[in-house]
């Protein structure tokens, strides 16, 4: 009985330290409270939004390339055997329906020869040009090629696994890496017949417009495929989190000091290609950094104002280096005063002496009645 209760009572006498030994710890770079001058903000061009709940959409991953729709393409050609005499349009120029593009003499007789003029069948762009003039040409040959690409295919590559959680009709966030971030908004309107082995995946095709012709077949695509969604899921922009797979931390705008920032470790769950879940650590209106976030994981000391200087104006006296009180002028070594709290999500060091103190007496108490009852087993067993 004596050895399992000497053991018990030494691990409850070690739990205090276990659970504030961490907290107390200011070296630690997980609790340390950023400060930055205007100078430092402006620099890091340090931008916040509020955490809220909001609908979150789980997406899928693709890759792929634009393509021109089929049947958007015309070719030019003539009927008769001839001559070109006069050329119009070249590559890269943009032309109407009905529009004459170049002339063929013919080669019937007559003086002059009959002249045939072959006209644009559509509005579009001139996407190729088979013909130079002085050239002869023969019905059969192809003269240029037109398209009309104010809208095209973009050509998803959606993985096997996860195409049957994709359906007709789902939204697609589209990024063009040669055009940069902005998205594209589009919607699922078919699949390929077959599927890519060679790429285990299978192409779904969404329709998008481009009436400035700044996209190009063959251009490289990401998509982001939406396949379900949740509501009043608490998120944070992608750019927000910080840290390393084991150690997430978010950047949090201190509430009462000026340009002060506290990383805050977070859970977080699912992420899209715009929002990461967040599951604990934040709460509805904490005001993050979702630019800057990832300097301010570097910033040390010397960025800005100290915690006691800034604390000093905040509240209007003075305080110690890590932050606490000062009781009439007394400075660290000396006496702190009972109203000690929490530094910006760090148990203060007089808060902690005094749980440990009240935690040491109780289980001091606690020991002494469980020796006086022991005791008096033990006598009573004699006695017998």
């Amino acid at each position: 009985m004596k050895t399992p209760f000497l053991l018990l009572l030494s691990l409850i006498l070690l739990l205090p330290i276990r659970l504030f030994g961490e907290t107390r710890d200011p070296t630690n770079p997980a609790t340390r409270t950023v400060i930055l001058d205007e100078t430092g903000v402006r620099n890091l061009r340090i931008e916040t939004e509020q955490a809220k709940e909001r609908a979150f959409e789980s997406t899928v991953f693709a890759i792929g390339r634009v393509e021109e729709i089929p049947a958007n393409r015309s070719v030019l050609s003539t009927r008769i055997a001839g001559r070109v005499i006069s050329l119009s349009a070249y590559e890269g120029d943009w032309v109407e329906a009905n529009q004459t593009l170049l002339k063929v003499e013919s080669r019937q007789p007559g003086n002059p020869p009959p002249i045939i003029e072959l006209r644009s069948p559509r509005s579009g762009i001139v996407v190729s040009s088979h013909v130079r003039v002085g050239e002869p040409v023969e019905p059969e040959r192809e003269l240029l090629d037109i398209a009309d690409r104010s809208t095209l295919w973009a050509v998803a590559k959606i993985p096997e696994s996860e195409a049957a959680a994709v359906k007709i009709g789902a939204l697609a966030r589209i990024r063009v890496p040669a055009l940069g971030e902005t998205a594209i908004e589009a919607h699922l309107i078919r699949f390929n017949l077959e599927v890519d082995r060679s790429a285990g995946a299978l192409e779904g095709i969404f329709e998008i417009n481009d009436p400035d012709g700044q996209l190009r077949p063959g251009m490289r695509i990401e998509f982001s495929i939406v396949k379900s969604s949740r509501e009043k899921v608490l998120s944070v922009p992608n750019s927000t989190v910080q840290g390393d797979p084991t150690n997430r931390i978010v950047f949090v705008k201190d509430f009462e000091l000026p340009n002060a920032f506290v990383p805050v470790p977070v859970v977080i769950g699912e992420t899209n290609d715009e929002f990461v879940e967040i599951v604990s650590g934040l709460f509805p209106g904490d005001e993050v950094v979702t630019q800057g976030s990832y300097p301010l994981a570097f910033a040390g000391s010397g960025n800005g104002p100290s915690l006691k200087e800034a604390l000093d104006v905040a509240h209007g006296h003075e305080h110690n280096e890590d932050g606490s009180d000062m009781i009439s002028g007394k400075k660290d070594g000396g006496e702190r005063s009972d109203h000690q709290s929490y530094s910006h999500g760090q148990l203060s060091e007089g808060t902690f002496d005094l749980v440990l103190m009240i935690y040491a007496a109780a289980m001091t108490l606690l020991t002494a009645l469980l020796s006086q009852r022991l005791w008096s087993k033990r006598k009573d067993s004699i006695v017998l």
